[in-house]
């Protein structure tokens, strides 16, 4: 009698079922789906975001998010896999810091090696040391590190993340040196007059006409700003 032959499933596919599995039930947790989804991506050597979220299930972020956590040796992805809670460090910890160990300009300095790094970040934040609070800290200096870039600053910034790396009671906030803190203060200020710019384009004169708050205030702006301007060397035209 014939039998029908039923092929056995790819490892690919016994994973995407996996997936589609978990996901009808309980989330597993970051790092577990980062391992299922790193031999996803070598079982068919798909390495776009977009594509392996529709494969999996997987909201975009998740996946993204999965691809930082494959990116460290695996002696830091097995921290996150420690069945005592206690002991196991958090993903988030390493998707925060990725970006910094990442920048341009860290990259840029070759004497600067990634698990030296990854460990001196990793005590700094268990012990709150240099200053961190949280792991969102990271954010700030990623930051910190990026004005710098714009402000052509990146040889300053890498002198004080040398000495922030090594030394644990220099606070992280010594990275924002004063010409790219003037910069992003700048910036920040040219917002806020583009913001008004738009406003005053708006107002109709006669509908306001008798809101003397309203002149008054603008008159004193165009006092402080020809006051501004003058000790700038600047004319208003």
């Amino acid at each position: 009698m014939p039998i029908n032959q039923v092929a056995e499933p790819s490892v690919a596919t016994n994973i995407v079922t996996m997936f589609q599995i978990h996901k009808l039930r309980k989330d597993w947790e970051l790092m577990p789906t980062a391992l299922k989804l790193g031999v996803l991506m070598d079982e068919l050597k798909e390495k776009r975001d977009r594509q392996l979220a529709e494969l999996t299930g997987l909201e975009l972020a998740v996946v993204t998010r999965c691809k930082k956590l494959l990116w460290y040796p695996q002696k830091y992805q097995e921290m996150m896999l420690f069945v005592d809670p206690e002991d196991r460090i958090k993903a988030d910890f390493f998707i925060e810091l990725y970006p910094v160990i990442n920048d341009t300009v860290i990259r840029s300095d070759k004497s600067l090696k990634r698990n030296h790094m990854i460990d001196r970040f990793l005590f700094k934040y268990q012990n709150r040391k240099s200053g961190f609070k949280a792991i969102t800290d990271f954010r700030k200096i990623k930051q910190y590190l990026a004005i710098a870039r714009v402000a052509n600053q990146q040889e300053a910034v890498l002198e004080r993340f040398h000495y922030l790396l090594e030394h644990d009671d220099v606070d992280y906030s010594s990275l924002e040196i004063d010409t790219a803190r003037i910069h992003r203060e700048a910036s920040e200020i040219v917002k806020k007059v583009e913001d008004l710019y738009s406003i005053l384009e708006t107002i109709d004169v006669d509908t306001f006409v008798a809101e003397e708050d309203l002149w008054a205030g603008l008159e004193g702006l165009v006092k402080a700003l020809t006051k501004k301007l003058a000790e700038a060397d600047r004319r208003s035209e």
